[in-house]
């Protein structure tokens, strides 16, 4: 079922979703699963799977270092198969544009249509950990709203080389990222707000948002992107802080300002389990006045880790 189906059945009511990262290459899809069970019981309509862009390994060679590009996170595409079929529940692959060329991407799609998955979350992803700024793949896209139009092409029957005559088209849809304290890379939120729109009039039918940690700026951002046109739900993003080093962190990956009442609780901590139980009080506080807002949904980066995930629920579902 499609996300805003999900929605329009819920009559108003906010659900439950999460995000997860697949396992490291060698590691068991079990581990995977032990996270994913305790939060079942909150009935999630549909459950995230985050796509890692390729990276640079170095291997000795008797002496000298053999560069090599690598995936060390694979299988996206799978493991949303395995949790489908485990859980009969909806699952989400997160489709890029870093690291993929477009015919790559197209194949992706057509697994994906194969498997009966409803829906892709399109990004262009970060760039790579050796570059300053993001590249486009040769042969890739360079922006997300490229990567939508494709799939709304091949929602159409529009493939990439032909225009093929079927009446099983894949019908996707299409959720994009939003930033309610503005992209990292964009000069000003007015201008992101208009990429956004961009991606919405291209075919998005729905946004997640990064995460924020003052709900204030969520709501200033869905009322600016309101009046802007943007009318497809707007998902809030919660991850909720798990350790000291993440008040350093997550300001300098996502460009993103901590309240200064979290940063003090965080600060008066004496260890991360502390600093935890902060993060999931701070979470549940976020979540319930955005549930009593009446937001669609609440969806979590879990991170691969389920405990302080599953308190916050408890708490609120």
């Amino acid at each position: 079922m499609k996300v805003t189906d999900h929605i329009t059945k819920a009559n108003g009511k906010t659900m439950f979703s999460f995000e997860i990262i697949p396992p490291v290459k060698g590691r068991n899809i079990q581990e995977l699963y032990n996270n994913i069970d305790p939060l079942m019981e909150f009935n999630p309509p549909f459950i995230d799977v985050t796509t890692s862009r390729e990276e640079f390994v170095y291997i000795d060679r008797e002496g000298l270092l053999d560069k090599k590009l690598t995936r060390m996170r694979p299988g996206t595409v799978g493991i949303c198969a395995s949790i489908k079929h485990k859980y009969n529940v909806d699952t989400i692959p997160h489709v890029l544009c870093g690291g993929f060329t477009k015919e790559e991407t197209e194949y992706l799609l057509v697994d994906c249509h194969y498997l009966g998955i409803d829906n892709v979350m399109a990004l262009r992803g970060d760039a790579m950990k050796e570059e300053k700024f993001f590249k486009p793949t040769a042969g890739g896209h360079p922006f997300a709203l490229d990567l939508v139009k494709q799939i709304r092409d091949l929602n159409c029957g529009k493939y990439l080389h032909e225009v093929i005559e079927t009446d099983d088209c894949a019908d996707f849809c299409i959720g994009v990222a939003g930033y309610p304290e503005k992209h990292l890379e964009a000069p000003s939120l007015k201008s992101d707000l208009i990429r956004l729109k961009e991606k919405v009039d291209g075919g998005a039918d729905y946004v997640v948002t990064q995460m924020f940690f003052d709900n204030k700026k969520y709501f200033e951002f869905v009322d600016a992107a309101r009046e802007i046109g943007i009318t497809v739900p707007i998902i809030p993003g919660i991850k909720p802080i798990a350790v000291k080093r993440h008040l350093q962190i997550l300001p300098q990956v996502f460009k993103i300002d901590l309240p200064q009442d979290l940063i003090d609780a965080v600060d008066n901590c004496k260890d991360n389990k502390a600093v935890r139980q902060v993060g999931i009080e701070w979470a549940i506080q976020q979540s319930v006045e955005l549930k009593k807002a009446g937001v669609p949904l609440l969806h979590y980066y879990s991170m691969g880790k389920s405990d302080n995930v599953k308190a916050i629920a408890k708490a609120i579902f």
